[in-house]
């Protein structure tokens, strides 16, 4: 049986010194995107890469990390700009790096158990049943 398709693409197919060359990049704030294009290969064979080679996946790992260093100091140093909009920074950050609005969500519920046998519970059943109960107690005083 042949084997179809193009053969996949290695590190030895990669620019010379691209490791350098995207960590430079990297440092500079550039996306997956622009690492992809500087390496002339797609999102699917960056990702895919990634996947079938450690050393490339913590090269990508480091320059995750000089991005997102990149624009938390990009934030930092402008804040007293003025013209420095910070409405589209924060929602940068959003997207590229999961920051996200603190949401607090507090849900009471009271249920009264009128019946409930513990005999066939094992013992393990029983000592979680006493910390939820020591916890519950804890909340009402």
């Amino acid at each position: 049986m042949t084997e179809r398709g193009r053969p996949l693409i290695t590190l030895k197919d990669l620019p010379k010194d691209w490791e350098a060359s995207i960590i430079e990049l990297s440092k500079k704030g550039a996306s997956i995107v622009e690492l992809a294009v500087e390496l002339d290969i797609s999102r699917n064979t960056l990702k895919a890469l990634t996947e079938r080679d450690a050393y490339f996946l913590n090269t990508i790992k480091k320059c995750k990390i000089y991005c997102e260093a990149w624009w938390l100091s990009k934030g930092r140093t402008e804040l007293e700009n003025k013209d420095f909009s910070y409405t589209g920074w924060y929602m940068n950050m959003k997207n590229r790096f999961g920051w996200a609005d603190k949401k607090e969500i507090k849900e009471e519920v009271k249920k009264e158990v009128t019946n409930f046998n513990i005999d066939n519970l094992s013992l393990d059943e029983l000592e979680q049943l006493e910390r939820i109960s020591d916890k519950l107690n804890k909340q009402r005083d």
